[in-house]
């Protein structure tokens, strides 16, 4: 089975075809979906899209890690990752055994 990413351009491109906005009312639809999305996070640290899944915010404690060419150990910093937890119904979309 081979992989495909659907790109921004992608996804612009499918909502112009299916609702009808034009190409640049779909492009800003989109950026300011993933503003809202970003600028939720870093205030509220979760978001929760219904029917979709939980987006959220986890601290990552500092650690040693070691350079796999050199050998060489070095400290790699406190970080932020965002998680995604797909919900039941996302869940339960992706495995169905429906093909149509």
């Amino acid at each position: 089975m081979k992989r495909t990413n659907l790109t921004k351009k992608d996804l612009i491109s499918s909502i112009y075809m299916q609702i009808g906005f034009s190409k640049n009312i779909s492009e800003n639809l989109i950026d300011d979906f993933l503003i809202t999305v970003v600028e939720n996070l870093k205030t509220e640290k979760k978001l929760k899209l219904s029917k979709f899944g939980t987006f959220s915010i986890r601290a990552k404690k500092s650690r040693i890690g070691r350079n796999p060419k050199t050998k060489e150990q070095t400290t790699i910093s406190n970080r932020d990752v965002v998680l995604f937890k797909a919900s039941k119904e996302f869940k339960d979309l992706v495995n169905s055994k429906n093909d149509s």
